[in-house]
């Protein structure tokens, strides 16, 4: 444990290793802490020495966490793969780009609390081409095509943070005119690449493979 009050004194004793490397702050999520004020008040609160200790670790309070993570997803959605910020999701909604946003928060939070995943990377994915691409969905189960976009037929794929490839395959059999591969990073950081049904391998097979690089050519 990094930090612990002493019986009765009611002040936080730093370990001595902790004198010697004071904790930096959490540069994932931008923290910045300028003191130690917020774990006294952690103290006064209630709070217990373990949890005193994880807030010393990562470099701030409980309480500052909401705000922080809104940031951090912020600047994602900005970051320099994707190049766009909210203001860049035009097609879409307020309550639309809300509803996105939300989704993305949660994932985050889920993923720093557990280790693990939230299964919803097909939801993100349209989500996203919806607000950023203006793909118009189908009803749902509709067998083919996810939607359109500017009148045109398009099927989402979208490769999650847990995938290593970068490639995708899609059912020859769907009426779709257009592949558009979303693609999720480790940082949750969205970014897409559009490209045409003939622009895809394996034409006269079962399933047509794309493939998403930031550089380069797509289909391969």
């Amino acid at each position: 444990m990094s930090g612990q009050f002493g019986a009765g004194e009611g002040r936080l004793a730093y370990p001595h290793e902790v004198l010697q490397n004071p904790v930096t702050p959490n540069k994932t999520r931008g923290a910045v802490m300028s003191d130690w004020d917020f774990l006294y008040e952690m103290n006064d609160r209630g709070y217990s020495p373990e949890e005193i200790a994880d807030a010393a670790a990562s470099g701030a309070a409980p309480w500052e966490w909401a705000q922080l993570d809104r940031k951090w997803i912020d600047a994602s959605l900005d970051g320099e793969h994707s190049g766009q910020g909210q203001d860049d999701f035009l097609h879409g909604s307020q309550e639309q780009v809300d509803v996105f946003l939300g989704l993305v928060d949660c994932a985050v939070r889920y993923h720093m609390d557990t280790g693990r995943y939230l299964q919803i990377w097909g939801e993100l994915g349209e989500l996203y081409a919806e607000i950023k691409w203006g793909l118009e969905r189908h009803e749902a189960h509709r067998a083919g095509s996810d939607g359109a976009i500017s009148g045109r037929l398009i099927e989402v794929k979208t490769i999650s943070p847990e995938k290593s490839s970068d490639r995708v395959s899609v059912k020859s059999q769907g009426d779709f005119e257009q592949l558009l591969i979303v693609r999720i990073d480790s940082d949750f950081r969205f970014s897409a690449k559009l490209f045409e049904r003939s622009e895809l391998q394996g034409q006269n097979g079962k399933l047509l493979r794309g493939r998403f690089q930031l550089d380069g050519p797509g289909p391969a």
